[in-house]
């Protein structure tokens, strides 16, 4: 199996800058082969759950709640249908990530150890300035 890497451009609501709760970020249903990266969760079950172990640059372990919020498909007037990966506020103020930040994810299809890596805007010296995606993509 290959190992896949996967880039966010940070949000300010993503690392918390805005004051809100959420400190974490959005997995859209569309982006199947990272969903595929990460532990299956069970649908039937209301709002499943995973802790996944990430290992940042400097070698600190971290763990995240990965949790697929889905009380449309089992409560009546039910909104949320979505994943996210949660907990990941004191990760983002250790590694100083702000709004336009690049959270990289890596790691290998059916083995559940991860690494974890913010990029800083405009860390990468003499590579052409490019037009980022928004939201997640995989690095090829």
């Amino acid at each position: 199996m290959t190992t896949q890497s996967y880039e966010k451009p940070l949000t300010a609501n993503d690392t918390g800058e805005t004051g809100g709760h959420q400190a974490g970020v959005h997995i859209p249903k569309s982006q199947t082969d990272l969903l595929g990266l990460l532990p299956r969760l069970d649908p039937t079950l209301k709002n499943p759950d995973a802790w996944l172990e990430m290992t940042d640059d400097a070698g600190i372990g971290w763990r995240f709640r990965y949790v697929y919020y889905n009380n449309k498909l089992h409560d009546e007037g039910g909104t949320r249908d979505e994943y996210r990966i949660t907990h990941m506020t004191g990760f983002f103020r250790a590694a100083g990530a702000t709004a336009g930040d690049t959270l990289v994810l890596t790691g290998t299809p059916g083995l559940h150890g991860y690494t974890i890596a913010i990029r800083k805007m405009g860390d990468e010296p003499g590579k052409p300035v490019r037009v980022r995606l928004r939201g997640w993509h995989r690095v090829h």
